[in-house]
């Protein structure tokens, strides 16, 4: 770089720096305006392709197996509405026999408060080890 001579003898090199400071107010200011039109904005809104024939889903009631505070287990289906207690080894023969006539049938295990989540997660994993795809917890809301 060439050197600036100035009248009284002294050189001054030319500045290669930038000043930044206003580039931050503006980026402050872009940031503000996005936080506040942020919850403004909408996303929930999909709109879905439409197609000429779609061939209905299948809805099945779920298996509820339903677990009581004395550890006592009952199984229903909701066709039927039929309520039954059973043990363990029953359970599983109930749920085998009806994935094998509907295997996309999901089951539902329902306990109240004061069973322990022991008991629950039990059922939960031989109902899982045993091949069932679909098990589910049903709560309460609130």
């Amino acid at each position: 770089m060439a050197a600036i001579q100035r009248r009284g003898g002294r050189s001054r090199r030319a500045s290669a720096e930038i000043n930044v400071v206003p580039y931050i107010d503006v980026m402050l200011v872009l940031l503000v305006i996005f936080m506040v039109a942020a919850p403004m904005v909408n996303p929930g809104v999909v709109d879905l392709p439409t197609v000429a024939e779609a061939a209905p889903q299948q809805t099945t009631p779920p298996i509820m197996v339903s677990i009581r505070a004395d550890k006592s287990m009952r199984v229903s289906t909701g066709s039927n509405g039929a309520e039954r207690t059973v043990t363990r080894g029953e359970l599983l023969d109930f749920v085998r026999q009806r994935v094998a006539e509907n295997p996309d049938q999901p089951v539902v295990i329902a306990a109240e408060k004061t069973v322990q989540y022991d008991a629950v997660m039990n059922v939960m994993s031989t109902l899982k080890a045993d091949g069932i795809k679909r098990v589910g917890l049903l709560v309460k809301s609130q």
